[in-house]
């Protein structure tokens, strides 16, 4: 599993686009892809054990969601910067959209920030993403090019002491034109246990992205959880984006999807 960059390392670009022009009707977006700290803000007050943990980043996400685009000539928009300095996948009124407290770890870099300190950080990472989307979107939508949306999670095994069964949760609100069949495709994988609306739903204010630029446009929608010990390495990491990726190739338009599900199909099948 990758470790923490040293802050010492030149800033990235906040947002990073993959495959801008893609195919696919699939939109991904992978909110927690990194755990980066920008030089200025330092460790936030936290040992570097604490920073490659699930409190920073989703771990292993960001390599499913590029082989997915990949497979899927789908465009893939993720944030460079940890949800530790501010989750983008939160309302801007959200008590942890610059988080204080992280499962049950204290952020001292988080604490007593004046308005013009959050504000930074708002147009540091969270302005950018949420811009980009858009503006993806509306080009997409523009030029009459069909666009599902898709956000790509991973989630901690244990979470404040309690185990989370599930190898999978697929996230969705009353619109549940994707969450339907990809739950029933997941559902008849052998010894796959699979949540729905688990380990989060949206009561949690966990699908601020995709009820931002989703389902304010009435596009399809859904979010992907999975548990990050099944993806914490090469091989689970290729296992579940093959799977998902041969599911999403039977949800596209048949026109769209029958070539990459050919060149999918042996290694969907030698994954599950």
């Amino acid at each position: 599993m990758e470790t923490a960059r040293p802050s010492s390392h030149a800033e990235p670009d906040t947002v990073r686009v993959t495959n801008p022009g893609g195919s696919s009707p699939f939109v991904l977006t992978c909110d927690h892809a990194s755990n980066f700290l920008p030089a200025e803000f330092g460790t936030l007050g936290l040992p570097a054990e604490d920073l490659s943990r699930h409190i920073a980043w989703d771990p292993g996400a960001l390599p499913v969601a590029h082989r997915m685009a990949a497979a899927l000539d789908a465009t893939l928009i993720e944030t460079r910067i940890s949800r530790l300095v501010i989750d983008c996948n939160r309302p801007l009124d959200a008590p942890d959209l610059v988080p204080p407290i992280s499962e049950t770890t204290v952020i001292p870099g988080n604490a007593g920030l004046s308005d013009k300190q959050r504000a930074r950080r708002i147009d540091l990472s969270w302005r950018p993403f949420h811009d980009t989307i858009a503006r993806i979107i509306d080009e997409r939508l523009a030029r009459g090019q069909e666009t599902r949306l898709v956000s790509v999670h991973s989630f901690t095994p244990v979470y404040k002491g309690k185990s989370r069964p599930w190898h999978i949760g697929i996230i969705h609100d009353e619109d549940r034109r994707l969450a339907v069949p990809l739950i029933a495709a997941l559902k008849r994988l052998a010894g796959v246990a699979v949540g729905i609306n688990e380990p989060y739903s949206p009561a949690d204010r966990v699908y601020f992205t995709l009820e931002r630029h989703a389902r304010s446009r009435g596009l399809a929608c859904a979010m992907i959880e999975i548990r990050n010990d099944e993806i914490s390495g090469e091989a689970g990491q290729r296992k579940w984006a093959d799977l998902l990726t041969g599911i999403f190739c039977d949800l596209e338009p048949e026109e769209a999807s029958g070539s990459r599900q050919r060149a999918v199909g042996k290694s969907v099948q030698s994954a599950s």
